[in-house]
């Protein structure tokens, strides 16, 4: 499934897109399923607080994502774990990841996106990073708020965040990008998988599309050799399903660095732990 192309491709720039990975009958059972969840009413772990800068009509609290539905929903474990994720994450990492997370993104017409961030902020997955398995459910466009990627930014340390444009972000901070380094639009077809390093700058446009659902079904992973991860992802499990203990980032937040000049070459010089926006100097 993973050519080597495909490999030389993702070890280049960070990311890679495998076409087809799961066909359009089976999109199409995971798009009506969670449909279906969502229409029930309140799910587990679900939050609409995050949305920053909503009110009531915000097309995003209609259709809040539906997080770590693995935990208690078969169908979700089983796609977390899929064979075929499994063999194209092992091929690209070298071994075997360890799965901790399942999102479900609807972004109906009018939500805003996502400003540029890295996964890893998050995850706090060390050593290594974590990666990401990001399944098209419908045809993803600029229009309806594909993601971008900045092609390279794989290689870059965690960088401290800046305030991002709420009304265009549901997310209130977005990482500063030196001068020259730019996103570059991710077009997908449904059953297509996007897989991208933990530390690549990602974020989404704003779905501007008169009437069109920009879905999308995620699972996030570390690398095999990682022995600690954020406590909001405990526990992790082996790509057979059985659980593991793994050590819970001790940081309240995340070491971060900024953009210096040196030697007239822009590099990342640590700064602080950075927790919500707010970075501590050490």
């Amino acid at each position: 499934m993973v050519t080597a192309a495909d490999w030389q491709f993702y070890h280049d720039n960070g990311y890679v897109v495998i076409h087809g990975l799961f066909s359009p009958e089976e999109v199409a059972r995971y798009r009506d399923y969670f449909m279906a969840m969502r229409a029930t009413g309140p799910l587990p772990l679900d939050d609409t607080s995050w949305y920053l800068n909503s009110g009531d009509d915000d097309p995003l609290k209609r259709y809040p994502r539906i997080i770590q539905s693995h935990r208690w929903d078969n169908v979700s474990k089983q796609w977390l774990l899929d064979p075929r994720l499994n063999a194209c994450l092992t091929a690209l990492l070298g071994r075997e990841p360890f799965a901790v997370q399942t999102m479900f993104y609807f972004k109906p017409a009018g939500a805003r996106g996502q400003a540029l961030h890295q996964d890893n902020y998050y995850l706090k997955a060390r050593p290594g990073t974590c990666m990401a398995a990001w399944m098209a459910v419908d045809r993803c466009d600029e229009a309806n708020g594909c993601l971008q990627v900045v092609p390279g930014s794989q290689d870059w340390d965690v960088l401290c965040t800046e305030p991002a444009d709420t009304s265009v972000s549901f997310t209130d901070i977005r990482v500063p990008l030196p001068p020259g380094a730019a996103p570059v639009s991710v077009i997908m077809e449904p059953g297509d998988v996007l897989f991208f390093n933990g530390s690549i700058v990602h974020g989404s446009f704003p779905n501007s599309s008169a009437d069109r659902f920009r879905r999308s079904f995620i699972g996030h992973y570390i690398e095999g050799d990682s022995v600690q991860v954020s406590k909001g992802y405990h526990p992790a499990l082996r790509m057979d399903g059985t659980p593991l203990e793994l050590e819970a980032s001790s940081l309240e937040g995340v070491r971060c660095g900024v953009w210096v000049e040196k030697d007239g070459l822009r590099a990342i010089e640590p700064l602080g732990v950075e927790y919500h926006g707010v970075t501590r100097l050490e």
